[in-house]
């Protein structure tokens, strides 16, 4: 919201990109260091209150409040200061109240009414700049210098513009001769320098040439169709499992009028440090000097993004995969470390001097982060401490360089371990939720099957957790303390930065994250006992439920037996009675009752006596019905009294003697299987038994 209001010319703030993590993506956002003072002047004055919690990603989150003292001094605003505001926060021509949202890629601007547009917090800008390779001499190992391009430094002056949304800039410290150095840490090993070495050619006669990080799916083709936005790569010294050291000229498509000269020298060795290194020509029509600190915070977001870009491209697969384990799938917004080394800053000032919790921090944070502390190193040469790097001025600063390399190194392993902390938090997060799952089994058929494909999730990650753990503990062993320098500047900084303790503090801090991933290992291993124990009961469920669905199907199946065997009586009676009643119709309405030998019985039995010819009819439907229920009752017995068995032995046998006992048997079916060379036989026999 700071930033809208200074795009939208209500705050008279400059902003400049900084790397922030929003939920858990990390993204570049345009951030007011001014704003953010000012937001610190208002919670030292109580006017609001501030209300620490934590995120899902375990990050610290400022929620913030007006407080009644702050109600009471809004009380008393102008109201056209109020009316500036509310015509920013609200919907245009409209008092219905601003919101923000976030939608994974970017800000919303909303309002209840549905009104919704997009917020270019996110949207780094570019300026124009002339930059040549620098690695320091401490990292070469031989090999030639580094080309320079500083005859090329016109062109950012001459024909290059810049995109920042701020048309005024407060240029409040200014730099001369800046090299500045990105670095981070990267799981890195022996055979990792091997296989990078191979990549980029360092062993062909021909060295180096285009990289990109593109798979070739038909390796056996003849053609292959890429961007032409490719990195050239020359090779500047190596060896084959410790280090490379090369030279990156980036030719990235840029916007309309930026004009950037882009070449990074690149230090990667086993112990895992990248350095990505640029020595400043030119920054739009400055040559060389007088550089401000807010165009360099913008060269510092291209020099980051660039170098994901890059080293995405030499690196190996299985190592962009352990990044976006630890990076959650963000790997390439990872955040870095900065070291900054000027010959000159302007102004001049004493370390107390520029820590004034206004301005000049202000400038300094938009470089290297929250300000953490100043030093004086000698009479010209200044030492500003930041949460996200370093800045050192003076012109006996280059002097010190194995000692600066050796404070980001452990400053890259450092951030790398938070990220690694929190990502083993979050791992042990989602086995709670996969305990919760789990607990689902009983009523949700989808429940097992999900609870096992998050296990073999789980287990997976756990696993190449574990590899980066290893990676790490390779790396602190590898790193050394450099030496104190003999002269008194030198020491004074050694003493600054503080090298011995930082290892230590790594050592410590590796060795507490290894106690929570053992403990994650431990919560998988039970996690995956539980998956377990809920797949037998439910096997076991489902076996008894079979089991009673197979006895329902036998009764079923008994029943569906006597039905059969009635149809078939009851067949037989009604072909009975369709055969009478044929005969009936041939013979008309006669009946036995006419004829003369049946007369007297008719006469004298039935006409004479009542109910004596429907006694005789009932009689003869009960001797019927017995006769008929009978019939069943022998059939549906000697049924049951039929025993199948079914016999399949598992031996070796004798296929002769097998086939003169089949001979001698009445044989139903044979099956007949052979394996190998000895013939094995797998016969099945089934021989019908009634007794």
């Amino acid at each position: 919201m700071v930033y809208e209001g200074v795009v939208s010319e209500l705050f008279d703030y400059d902003y400049a990109p900084q790397s922030s993590l929003v939920e858990t993506r990390r993204v570049w956002l345009n951030v007011s260091q001014e704003g953010q003072s000012d937001i610190e002047v208002l919670r030292e004055e109580e006017l609001i209150n501030a209300l620490l919690v934590s995120s899902k990603s375990h990050k610290p989150v400022v929620l913030f409040q007006v407080s009644d003292k702050g109600q009471e001094v809004i009380q008393d605003l102008a109201r056209q200061e109020k009316e500036a505001v509310n015509t920013f926060a609200h919907k245009p021509d409209s008092r219905e109240l601003l919101k923000t949202s976030w939608d994974g890629e970017c800000f919303w601007l909303e309002s209840s009414s549905a009104y919704k547009r997009r917020s270019t917090a996110t949207d780094t800008e570019d300026v124009s700049y002339v930059s040549s390779a620098y690695i320091p001499q401490c990292l070469r190992f031989g090999g030639r210098p580094t080309m320079s391009n500083a005859h090329r430094a016109h062109e950012s002056g001459q024909t290059g513009i810049d995109n920042i949304r701020d048309n005024d800039l407060e240029e409040i410290v200014t730099l001369n001769s800046v090299s500045m150095i990105v670095a981070e840490y990267i799981p890195f090993g022996s055979n990792q320098i091997v296989q990078l070495n191979n990549n980029v050619g360092s062993t062909e006669r021909v060295q180096g040439g285009y990289i990109s990080s593109v798979v070739d799916g038909d390796s056996s083709g003849t053609a292959l169709e890429l961007n032409p936005e490719l990195t050239s790569v020359e090779v500047l010294d190596y060896t084959h499992t410790n280090h490379l050291n090369f030279e990156a000229e980036i030719r990235f498509r840029e916007d309309p009028g930026v004009v950037q000269v882009e070449t990074f020298g690149i230090s990667m060795n086993a112990e895992g440090t990248c350095f990505y290194g640029l020595q400043l020509e030119a920054v739009m029509n400055r040559i060389k000097d007088n550089i401000s600190l807010d165009h360099l915070s913008r060269i510092l977001v291209d020099i980051q993004q660039d170098s994901s870009s890059i080293v995405d491209s030499v690196m190996s697969q299985y190592q962009r995969e352990l990044l976006d384990l630890v990076f959650i799938g963000d790997a390439h917004n990872r955040n870095k470390i900065n070291l900054i080394i000027a010959n000159e800053i302007t102004p001049h000032l004493t370390a107390d001097e520029f820590m004034d919790k206004g301005e000049y921090e202000n400038e300094f944070k938009q470089v290297i982060g929250d300000t953490k502390a100043a030093f004086d190193i000698t009479e010209q040469d200044s030492l500003i401490f930041g949460s996200q790097g370093l800045l050192v001025c003076g012109p006996t600063a280059r002097n010190y360089e194995s000692l600066l390399c050796a404070y980001i190194s452990f400053n890259s392993l450092d951030l790398f371990l938070q990220n690694f902390f929190s990502r083993v938090l979050l791992h042990n997060d989602d086995l709670k939720a996969s305990y919760q799952i789990v607990e689902k089994v009983e009523y949700d058929p989808l429940a097992l099957t999900q609870s096992r494909n998050r296990l073999s999730t789980l287990s997976k990650d756990i696993i190449m957790l574990d590899q980066v753990l290893g990676y790490l503990d390779e790396a602190l062993q590898m790193m050394d303390v450099p030496l104190e320098p003999p002269e008194q500047a030198g020491r004074s900084l050694y003493n600054r930065l503080e090298l011995s303790g930082m290892r230590d503090m790594l050592v410590r801090r590796a060795n507490d994250v290894k106690k929570n991933l053992t403990a994650s290992q431990r919560n998988l291993d039970l996690l995956r006992e539980r998956v377990e124990i809920e797949s037998h009961n439910k096997t076991v469920n489902m076996s008894l439920q079979l089991e009673k669905n197979t006895r329902t199907l036998c009764s079923l199946q008994v029943a569906n037996g006597d039905a059969v065997r009635s149809l078939k009586i009851l067949q037989t009676i009604f072909a009975g009675v369709i055969a009478f009643d044929f005969l009936d119709r041939i013979t008309g309405d006669w009946t036995v009752v006419d004829t003369a030998w049946m007369s007297g019985f008719v006469d004298t039995v039935i006409k004479e006596h009542t109910l004596v010819w429907f006694a005789i009819s009932i009689v003869a439907w009960c001797l019927a019905a017995y006769l008929v229920s009978r019939r069943l009752y022998l059939a549906n017995w000697k049924s049951r009294g039929v025993t199948t068995i079914s016999i399949t032995v598992n031996r070796s046998i004798d296929t002769a003697k097998l086939k003169e006992l089949i001979q001698e048997k009445e044989k139903t079916t044979e099956e007949r299987k052979y394996e190998g060379k000895k013939q094995l036989v797998k016969v099945t026999c089934e021989f019908l038994c009634v007794c």
